[in-house]
């Protein structure tokens, strides 16, 4: 199994180098779509990628990526960032913000922050900015938009939330009967606890299932069917609708977490992507929305 090696290495969180290393030999499988130009930028003070696909709108995606919230990279996730990029017609912008357990919460959160309100900036009155993340950055996506509320600064066009891991109590968790389990109830508390620092967990920043949703954009949430976080998707959706959040969820029938890593051989994953490509493109605007095919 392709998480085997993350799994194993995430079993022992004092082992920062193993479980970095894990993640990126993953994410160093795949390659970025063909077309792809991959640049470095510094937004707003983060260090970041640029990924541009052939044929480029004036939306723009700022992508957060897993990894626990102790590893991942913008390297390494420039190729689901890259698919992403191709199907929604727009580039994406990765940001490799700051690490736990050297920098807790929350300084991911401002490194978020402060890439978003650069990337408002700099991309002109007409341009369109969708926040997305998966795995832990599902809950770093959610604190973005929550931040941004608290200090009243305007919101992106929509988020996107990929197997989002948004509980750091873990009292949501449900571990799969019949699929292999790639993120555990116990990996999870080890991992948030690094993340935290001491926080407490029902800080309203980490807590979008407690937290009072109202004024966020619409939530695009996909979740798989054999995955431990599927919970947390869904009553994060029903939240959401409750706080008058248009949310919408879709349950892929897959047996992994974090499946849209697998873009490119998974068709499930491939159809997600597909999807959320969609979902950038009506935010854009009418003539994007059927504008083009997804790479």
């Amino acid at each position: 199994m392709l998480w085997e090696p993350w799994a194993r290495a995430s079993a022992d969180v004092a082992d920062l180098d193993a479980i970095r290393t894990a993640l990126e030999e993953l994410h160093g499988k795949f390659t970025p779509p063909a077309g792809v130009a991959v640049a470095p930028v510094i937004a707003g003070g983060v260090p970041a990628l640029r990924v541009t696909p052939e044929a480029a709108s004036p939306a723009c995606v700022l992508y957060l990526h897993g990894g626990g919230h102790v590893a991942g990279s913008a390297f390494g996730y420039r190729h689901l960032a890259g698919a992403i990029a191709t199907a929604a017609r727009a580039p994406a912008l990765i940001i490799d913000y700051r690490l736990a357990p050297e920098h807790p919460y929350p300084a991911a959160v401002q490194d978020a922050v402060n890439a978003y309100l650069w990337l408002r900036d700099t991309g002109g009155e007409q341009g369109t900015v969708v926040v997305a993340g998966d795995s832990s950055a599902g809950g770093l996506v959610m604190s973005l938009l929550l931040a941004l509320r608290e200090r009243g600064l305007p919101q992106p066009a929509g988020a996107v939330l990929l197997c989002p891991w948004v509980d750091l109590t873990g009292r949501t968790q449900r571990p799969p009967q019949d699929s292999p389990l790639v993120f555990s109830p116990d990996m999870a508390h080890r991992l948030a606890q690094a993340y935290l620092a001491g926080q407490p967990a029902d800080d309203p920043l980490l807590s979008p299932l407690h937290t009072p949703l109202t004024g966020l954009p619409p939530l695009l949430i996909h979740a798989a069917s054999g995955d431990a976080v599927l919970q947390e998707a869904q009553l994060l959706a029903q939240h959401a609708t409750r706080c008058g959040v248009q949310a919408s969820l879709t349950v892929y029938p897959v047996p992994t977490h974090d499946f849209h890593i697998f873009w490119s051989f998974l068709p499930e994953a491939r159809n997600a992507i597909d999807a959320i490509g969609r979902f950038v493109r009506a935010l854009a605007g009418p003539g994007q929305a059927s504008s083009g095919q997804p790479g």
